[in-house]
């Protein structure tokens, strides 16, 4: 084994990052969201990187993994599985432990029995939140192999198949400001169908977006509607999506599916649940996506043979990392459904993961989802830059970034510095906190 090739060190460095006021089904984000920062140093003095959810939950998984990866080499990813599973605090005391990173405690049923808060992947359970940790472990793995070998991780993936990797425009309904004070940024409200308009003309203005998502759920169907129909009428022939992360009702989806019949991309997740889903797809000629009723691989047989959706978007942060994304894909290839990419709150590291495992997979025909132009902050010394909508894949060694310690030092202090309440995302709470009346839609 070459001694070069031996993880020495791992590091573990939770962060707050700023997020704009953006609005969803579940509520608002924080003024500052949890990520956590992986670093994978060998012997041979390489650091690897890796990015992944920071709430408290994941961090109590990382910690015991970080611990015993070192004295085993980079190369030995599919090993992180049994690894993570094996050092999990909840499997070894029958409970997911509580810690100073803010986490509560419950056993595994528990968590089975909650939703993702943050991800809004639908069900949070105990094997999601391990493959969204191991998935940043795996990254930080192959940018360390690829530095260490001269390769880009797409060759150590197989190679490219695409030089650049096209990315959609993530459109919000958003306040102006957080109300409680926080971030301050110059894009303004975008409460209606004008709002949305304005924000998808300084997306393609300024990053040159060939299509758009809207992120729905937040209002009344027909005001979501109305603004898919007013972007239609301002970019022509440019494809449009609609996410209301399962916010509606069988009866519901049908409705906005008539209404949006030739207008509309596809239609993410319209409604909660396979069943749901395949009851809406056989009722409508939209193609149904989801990131919520396929998010594990045992979820896929029953939602493929019932129909319920014809393009999955993959995402490597709960899929278990960049090789079982292609994995995924071949699926998809293999049952003739349609691959995109989710995104959630993230930065410069996981852009470029998810850049390098994109330009790897053929049956990629739908642009990906980025909240990357959302975000002000960053711990990569070089920002990725956007042109005509698209990324151009890295042929550099690694992931092709490097860390900025001083911008992730500072934002380490912001969470050393925060009381507890926001290291772990909660949009339902940040919205009551800003409108104690709230409820969540449901139509």
């Amino acid at each position: 084994m070459d001694a070069k090739l031996i993880v020495d060190e791992v590091r573990l460095t939770p962060i707050l990052i700023s997020d704009p006021p953006l609005l969803n089904v579940q509520g608002v984000h924080q003024p500052y969201t949890p990520r956590l920062v992986v670093e994978v140093i060998t012997r041979g003095g390489v650091s690897g990187l890796g990015e992944t959810y920071g709430d408290g939950v994941y961090l109590d998984l990382a910690r015991p993994l970080a611990e015993v990866l070192p004295g085993r080499s980079v190369t030995d990813v599919n090993a992180l599985f049994e690894l993570a599973e094996a050092t999990d605090p909840g499997r070894v005391s029958g409970s997911v432990s509580g810690s100073d990173s803010g986490s509560g405690s419950g056993d595994e049923a528990a968590l089975d029995a909650g939703v993702d808060a943050g991800g809004l992947r639908g069900v949070r359970t105990a094997d999601k939140l391990r493959l969204s940790v191991v998935s940043a472990f795996e990254t930080a793995c192959l940018d360390a192999l690829g530095k260490t070998l001269g390769l880009p991780v797409h060759a150590l993936l197989g190679g490219k198949v695409r030089d650049s990797v096209e990315f959609s425009a993530y459109l919000f309904y958003r306040w102006a400001t957080h109300p409680a004070g926080g971030p301050v940024d110059d894009w303004g409200a975008a409460l209606d169908p004008a709002g949305i308009v304005a924000q998808a003309r300084r997306f393609d203005r300024a990053y040159g977006f060939r299509s758009f998502k809207l992120k729905g759920g937040v209002f009344a169907p027909e005001q979501e509607i109305a603004a898919i129909r007013a972007l239609a009428e301002e970019f022509p022939g440019r494809p449009l999506r609609l996410d209301p992360n399962g916010a509606w009702s069988v009866q519901t989806s049908l409705s906005v599916a008539r209404e949006l019949k030739g207008v509309l991309e596809y239609l993410e997740d319209p409604a909660s649940g396979t069943d749901a889903m395949a009851e809406i797809a056989a009722g409508t000629e939209i193609p149904l996506a989801t990131n919520m009723c396929v998010t594990t691989f045992e979820e896929v047989p029953e939602a493929f043979a019932k129909g319920a959706v014809r393009i999955v978007l993959c995402d490597h942060h709960y899929w278990g990392g960049l090789g079982r994304t292609r994995e995924l894909a071949a699926l998809c290839r293999t049952y003739g459904v349609g691959l995109s990419m989710h995104s959630n709150t993230h930065l410069g590291i996981s852009l470029a993961a998810m850049t390098q495992v994109a330009a790897t997979l053929p049956e990629l025909h739908h642009a990906c989802d980025t909240h990357y132009p959302w975000q002000t902050e960053d711990v990569v010394t070089t920002r990725p830059v956007f042109r005509d909508g698209r990324l151009t894949v890295s042929d550099a060694p690694g992931l092709g970034v490097e860390l900025d310690r001083e911008a992730l030092a500072a934002l380490h202090r912001r969470w050393l510095d925060d009381d507890g309440t926001l290291r772990n995302r909660d949009d339902a709470a940040a919205m009551r906190a800003a409108n104690p009346e709230w409820t969540q839609g449901t139509w």
